[in-house]
């Protein structure tokens, strides 16, 4: 009776097993596209406060990174963060454009004037699945703020897992003007 019982939790544990493989969704793996809404986000005036100061920045990303040779990649999920770092005052953006490796604009963000309420950060994920940015991918910033606020902080963290071995890192964007 007890090699049967065993057999029993045996197959129990497999089907157990089977079960939870097989529901596993993929849309998991997606990330949501519209997930900031920027038509919400779109100033319905336009900025004419004379304190406001203009810069534009520029962030590198990596959706893929050569593995081994020069002929095999890796694909990596992108995380784009728009931090503004001031406590009493708005960052606006004036346009944020992505670009891949070629040079060529991939996206627009932002259609008008939009804007990010102090100490807000704002997430753009780009999934695993997607390459077209490629192994040179581009971000440019185009931004407002007060003159006496600190610049917004645009970072991004790119990660891949498979199996037991993992890649991660970040980069920062530096101001081009």
């Amino acid at each position: 009776m007890k090699i049967a019982q065993l057999n029993s939790y045996f197959f129990l544990f497999i089907f157990t097993i089977i079960l939870v493989a097989c529901g596993t969704s993929n849309e998991d793996k997606e990330s949501d596209p519209e997930k900031i809404d920027w038509k919400a986000r779109e100033l319905s005036y336009t900025l004419t406060d004379s304190n406001l100061v203009s810069g534009k920045s520029y962030l590198s990303i990596y959706s893929q990174v050569y593995s081994q040779t020069e002929h095999n990649t890796r694909d990596l999920t992108v995380t784009v963060s728009i931090r503004n770092p001031n406590d009493t005052d708005t960052l606006f953006l004036n346009s944020v454009k992505s670009y891949d490796t070629e040079g060529l604009e991939i996206k627009s963000y932002v259609g008008k004037t939009s804007y990010v309420r102090p100490m807000e950060t704002l997430e753009l994920v780009i999934s695993e699945e997607n390459t077209h940015n490629g192994t040179g991918g581009n971000f440019i910033f185009d931004w407002q703020i007060q003159s006496k606020s600190s610049e917004p902080i645009f970072e991004a963290v790119m990660i891949s897992t498979a199996g037991q071995q993992g890649i991660s890192f970040v980069t920062t964007a530096k101001r081009i003007k």
